[in-house]
């Protein structure tokens, strides 16, 4: 079973049980005048994260990995977005308000979708998800228990919200979790160190963290049939 070196101690996983999560690489966080810049952030600073999420993708495409993708959004009437959710803050735009990619973090807009540097290939279910953890009111906990994974290997946005929501979901689930650290991505450089730390803090106690050098070396190792159709 391949090996990676992380903290708190090496992961050893088995490819076959193992699926790659890929968390809300969508246009609305990551783009200019999406829902990530009303808030009044820096977008570049999750931008950095495609290059390296995508030579992951590719390496855990190669080893027969199946494959995730998330999308955070809602429906157009907004009935599964509490006010609680939309009326936060104080944004330039909000949750449903028109944005230079069609009214922001709705599902079908084109501001709603993932780059095109990591677009999902057919056969990669695409799980639509309305809060911040990827198992809420979501399949997903099915999807992958029906076909017998047990690890995640979880990548994505933002660390600290969604990433660090389903880690630890999915740590309640049972399932194994290792983040490969330059994969997540924070608009804050000092919540995403915290975040990180927090995953391997005392001996692990949501899991593992790990650089994607270290897992891309890992999966060439190895190879395996997909398990994970699409949904």
């Amino acid at each position: 079973m391949p090996t990676v070196d992380a903290r708190p101690h090496p992961y050893t996983f088995e490819i076959s049980r193992t699926a790659l999560l890929v968390i809300d690489m969508q246009r609305d966080f990551l783009e200019p005048g999406g829902f990530g810049e009303s808030l009044g952030n820096d977008v570049a600073e999750l931008r950095r994260t495609i290059a390296p999420l995508a030579a992951l993708l590719a390496a855990a495409r190669e080893a027969g990995l199946p494959v995730v993708h998330t999308r955070e959004g809602h429906l157009p009437d907004l009935s599964d977005c509490p006010p609680a959710k939309r009326d936060r803050g104080a944004p330039r735009k909000r949750i449903g308000d028109p944005g230079p990619n069609g009214r922001i973090l709705i599902r079908g807009e084109y501001g709603h979708d993932i780059v095109d540097e990591l677009a999902p290939v057919v056969g990669e279910p695409v799980v639509d998800k309305p809060g911040k953890g990827a198992f809420y009111a979501t399949g997903l906990d099915t999807l992958l228990a029906d076909r017998g994974v047990t690890s995640l290997l979880v990548t994505g946005v933002t660390t600290e919200v969604c990433v660090h929501t389903t880690v630890r979901e999915a740590n309640d689930r049972g399932y194994e979790c290792l983040v490969p650290a330059d994969c997540v991505g924070s608009y804050f450089p000092e919540f995403q160190r915290v975040g990180l730390d927090m995953i391997a803090a005392q001996g692990g106690i949501f899991g593992w963290v790990a650089d994607s050098a270290a897992l891309i070396a890992a999966l060439r190792g190895a190879a395996a049939p997909s398990v994970l159709q699409s949904s």
